[in-house]
């Protein structure tokens, strides 16, 4: 036990310490945690709107610990942001916490808990991830099938690169977030805002396909120019 500890690399060293006190803060704030649990959206609103900067680190917190278990609704905490922070600044605060704990829990499965964990998983989907890499995470974002954690963990087993994870999360994290943040905001029940909620799932679809026809198309003209054996 104690080589295995010598030998811990300083990023798994931050990693493990970063784990370590995400566990301190919900044992500190159960209270909360556990209104959160019960989808008590009135009494959390209550305890965060007294510091609009804790509200924010805890939030964000909140976010991590959903993309690593999904232990908390998505809507849910969406709703939360927006109604603590306002429509915009409550989507856009989602938004760029779901890209940030997406990557942590992508580096914290890949470089401290893949030998732990990679054998609970089919290798299939790990191989899924490997062969489309960008288009695998982008339509898990905007056809969330499988749970934001799964896509997270797999990414975290599979070789895709830091770069199109990221961006496939950007992309398709902005257009799922935005259509479920209509629903807090009371949107979706509006005739007159019917064009925009078409127009986002239209965008959606489109870009999924884009993406898709760019990889076959650029896997056709690879098999092109690979000479005959």
């Amino acid at each position: 036990m104690k080589n295995k500890i010598q030998h811990l690399t300083k990023r798994q060293w931050i990693i493990w310490g970063a784990l370590l006190l995400v566990s301190v803060f919900v044992l500190l704030n159960k209270d909360i945690v556990t209104s959160l649990l019960q989808g008590d959206i009135d009494e959390v609103q209550l305890f965060l709107e007294r510091n609009i900067g804790y509200a924010l680190f805890f939030m964000a917190l909140v976010m991590i610990i959903q993309n690593s278990f999904t232990i908390f609704p998505l809507i849910l905490v969406i709703t939360i942001n927006i109604t603590l922070f306002g429509f915009i600044n409550g989507f856009l605060w989602s938004w760029f916490t779901s890209i940030i704990a997406s990557v942590i829990v992508l580096y914290g499965v890949r470089y401290v808990f893949q030998e732990i964990i990679i054998e609970k998983f089919n290798k299939g989907l790990i191989d899924k991830v490997d062969a489309n890499g960008f288009a695998y995470v982008l339509q898990g974002r905007l056809f969330p099938f499988i749970p934001t954690s799964l896509i997270n963990i797999l990414s975290g087993l599979s070789t895709i690169r830091i770069i199109p994870f990221t961006i496939a999360t950007a992309i398709g994290n902005f257009l799922y977030f935005f259509v479920l943040a209509l629903i807090p905001a009371g949107i979706l029940s509006s005739d007159v805002d019917e064009y925009v909620i078409f127009g986002v799932i239209f965008a959606t679809i489109l870009i999924y396909y884009v993406v898709k026809y760019l990889k076959h198309h650029k896997k056709k003209e690879k098999e092109k120019t690979e000479p005959a054996e």
